[in-house]
C-alpha cells in the first residue's frame, strides 16, 4: 500500500507540474537522439539544425556531430575510411564563421579495382560512373594526423569549385586551431586522384588500347591500396577550381611520402584552374600520365620538387608561380619522359607512339632559393630537370635564382636547366617535338648536362632563344627594377610580378628576345591581371603568416 501512495503522489505532482507549464514557468523538452538536431540548452531553448554533411545508404542515414561551439563537424571512420569509402554521392557545403569539416579517418572516395572482370561488374569506366564528392565554395576540410589522406578512385569524381572571394581549403586540424607553423609539412597526408589515362607503366596496343592496366598509386597498401590507369586521355575525375592545400607529405601506408596532389593517369577532361599547394614535405603536384592540364598554379614552400612529371603525361601547364622556401627546396621542375626507365633498352618504339612525357609549359616563373645540402631536406634547389625521354616544350618562363647563392653545395648544385637523356636531347636538337625558348634565367650554375647536338647545352640554349643572367659565386643578384640597374626583370609588392619586356635588362642590357604568343614573360604582369589576389595563401599582406624571405632583399 505504501508504494502505491508513493506513486499516486508522484503523478499529483507531475500533474501540477505540467500546469504550470502554461503560464510560462518552465519547458521541458522531450529527448532528442535524433543526429540532425543539437539539444538545446537553458540559454538557448531553440534546437540547432546540423550542418554537417549527410548520406543515405542502405536505408541507414550517416551525418556528421556538429560542434556548436567550435562550429565544426566531425566525421568517424564509420563515415568514411579508407577500409569504409564513399560509395555514394556525398555533399559538402561551407560552414558559418568559418567552421571545418574535420575527417577522422581517410577520406576515400569510391571503391578500388585492380582487375578488368570486377570494375566491368561494377559498371565502372569512366570518371562519373562512380561516387561523386562536391565540396562548395567556401568550405575547409581538415584532418588530424599524418597517417590520414584522402583519394578519389578510378570512376569517382572531385567536384570542388570554389571562388576567389571563397576558395576551398583542404588542410590539416593544426591550421584549424590555429597551431600550426607557417612551414610546417607532414601534419596530413595529401590528396591522390586515379584516373582511367595513359600511362607508359601499362602495355598499349596499336590503337592505344590496354587491358588489366590497374598500376598501384602512391600510399598504397592494404586496406589504402587504389590504383589508376587505363587507355582514355580524355577522362574526368571531376572539377578544382579555386582551390587550396595545404601543410601535406607526410609518410602513410607503405612508407610513401604524399604530395600535395598525386594526379595518377588524371584525363584531360578534367578541370584544374587556379590551384595551390602550401608547405608540402614531398612534391607540390605530380602527374603520373594522363592528359589533365592546369591553369594558373601556385606552389609555395614545397620541399623537394614543385612539379613533377612522369610516366607519359601530356598535359599543359599555364601560368604557374613558384616559390622555395628560404632555406629548403628542390627542383621547380623535375620530370621523367618514361616510367621504369632503363638506359640499356630501346625505346624508340614507345616513343614514337606517343607515350613519352610531352609537357607543354607556358608562362611559369620559378624563385629558388640557392639552398645547399647543408640546409635542405631533400636536394639543394634548382630550377628544370629533364630525363628518361622527355620531350618538354616550355616557353615565355623564369628561373630567379639568384636573390642568394649557395656559397657551400657542390658544384654545379643549383642549376637553372639540366639535360641528361640522349631522347630528350636528341628531341631539343631536332626542335620539331620539344622546344626550350624565350626564357630568362638567373642561378649560380647556369647548366648542367648535356650536348645537345654538337653544342653545349648552355650554347644551345642561348642560340635557341633563352637568356642567362651572369651570377657570381660570391655574391646575389636581385632582380627587382628598383635594386639592380644591370638586372631587371621583376617588379612589385611581392617581388614576383614581372615587368614589361622593354624594360628588362639582363647583364646590363636590354634583352632581345620577346614572349612568344603573348605579352609578358612568367605567370604575372605587373600590368596585368593578378590571379593569385583574393584567394591564395602565403603570398599577400593579411593572408599569410609571415613576409616572403626576398621581399627584404
Amino acid at each position: 500500500m505504501k508504494l502505491v501512495s508513493n506513486k499516486l503522489l508522484l503523478a499529483a505532482a507531475i500533474s501540477a507540474l505540467l500546469a504550470g507549464c502554461d503560464s510560462g514557468g518552465i519547458t521541458i523538452a522531450p529527448e532528442n537522439n535524433d543526429n540532425s538536431v543539437n539539444n538545446p540548452t537553458p540559454g538557448n531553448p531553440t534546437p540547432i539544425e546540423n550542418p554537417c554533411a549527410s548520406y543515405e545508404k542502405a536505408g541507414s542515414v550517416k551525418q556528421g556531430t556538429f560542434d556548436s561551439a567550435t562550429g565544426n563537424c566531425t566525421y568517424n571512420a564509420a563515415f568514411v575510411d579508407s577500409g569504409n569509402p564513399l560509395t555514394v554521392d556525398l555533399v559538402i557545403s561551407a560552414l558559418e564563421n568559418g567552421g571545418a569539416h574535420i575527417f577522422e579517418g581517410s577520406l576515400f572516395v569510391g571503391n578500388n579495382y585492380d582487375d578488368d572482370t570486377t570494375m566491368a561488374a561494377a559498371g565502372i569506366s569512366e570518371g562519373g560512373d562512380g561516387a561523386k564528392l562536391t565540396v562548395q565554395a567556401g568550405s575547409t576540410i581538415a584532418f588530424p594526423n599524418s597517417t590520414k589522406f584522402m583519394v578519389i578512385n578510378r570512376g569517382s569524381q572531385l567536384l570542388a569549385v570554389g571562388t576567389a572571394q571563397d576558395p576551398i581549403t583542404f588542410t590539416s586540424l593544426s591550421d584549424v586551431e590555429g597551431t600550426v607553423g607557417a612551414e610546417d609539412v607532414q601534419q596530413w597526408g595529401g590528396m591522390v586522384i586515379n584516373g582511367f589515362g595513359i600511362t607508359n607503366k601499362c602495355v598499349y596496343d596499336a590503337e592505344m588500347k590496354t587491358s588489366e592496366c590497374h598500376v598501384l598509386a602512391e600510399g598504397a597498401a592494404g586496406k589504402d591500396q587504389s590504383n589508376y590507369g587505363g587507355d582514355n586521355n580524355d577522362d574526368s575525375s571531376g572539377q578544382l577550381e579555386y582551390v587550396r592545400v595545404k601543410h601535406t607529405g607526410a609518410e602513410v601506408a607503405n612508407g610513401d611520402e604524399l604530395n600535395g596532389i598525386t594526379f595518377s593517369a588524371v584525363g584531360g577532361g578534367t578541370i584544374v584552374k587556379n590551384l595551390q599547394v602550401y608547405s608540402t614535405y614531398d612534391d607540390g603536384i605530380e602527374m603520373f600520365g594522363g592528359a589533365v592540364s592546369f591553369e594558373n598554379f601556385l606552389a609555395m614552400y614545397v620541399r623537394d620538387d614543385s612539379i613533377d612529371i612522369d610516366e607519359g603525361w601530356s598535359g599543359s601547364i599555364t601560368n604557374a608561380l613558384v616559390i622555395q622556401s628560404e632555406t629548403d627546396g628542390n627542383h621547380c621542375i623535375e620530370s621523367d619522359g618514361i616510367g621504369s626507365y632503363d638506359g640499356a633498352n630501346d625505346y624508340s618504339g614507345l616513343i614514337a607512339a606517343g607515350l613519352n612525357s610531352r609537357p607543354v609549359i607556358d608562362g611559369l616563373t620559378c624563385i629558388i632559393s640557392g639552398a645547399g645540402a647543408d640546409t635542405v631536406t631533400h636536394d639543394p634547389s634548382a630550377g628544370w630537370r629533364f630525363r628518361e625521354g622527355i620531350y618538354p616544350t616550355i616557353t615565355n618562363s623564369m628561373v630567379i635564382g639568384s636573390f642568394k647563392v649557395d656559397a657551400t653545395g657542390a658544384d654545379g648544385s643549383n642549376y637553372c636547366v639540366r639535360v641528361e637523356s640522349d631522347e630528350t636531347a636528341a628531341a631539343l636538337d631536332a626542335g620539331t617535338e620539344a622546344a626550350i625558348t624565350s626564357n630568362i634565367f638567373a642561378c649560380a650554375d647556369k647548366t648542367k648536362g648535356g650536348p645537345i647536338g654538337a653544342d653545349s647545352l648552355l650554347a644551345w640554349a642561348e642560340a635557341n632563344g633563352n637568356v642567362f643572367a651572369n651570377v657570381a659565386a660570391d655574391a646575389a643578384l636581385n632582380p627587382t627594377a628598383t635594386a639592380d640597374t644591370g638586372f631587371q626583370v621583376l617588379e612589385g609588392t611581392p617581388s614576383v610580378f614581372s615587368i614589361a619586356t622593354g624594360s628588362m635588362v639582363v647583364n646590363d642590357t636590354a634583352i632581345t628576345i620577346s614572349p612568344i604568343e603573348r605579352a609578358f614573360f612568367g605567370a604575372l604582369s605587373a600590368g596585368g591581371t593578378d590571379w593569385t589576389q583574393g584567394w591564395t595563401y602565403g603570398l599577400h599582406d593579411g593572408s599569410r603568416a609571415q613576409p616572403l624571405w626576398f621581399e627584404q632583399q
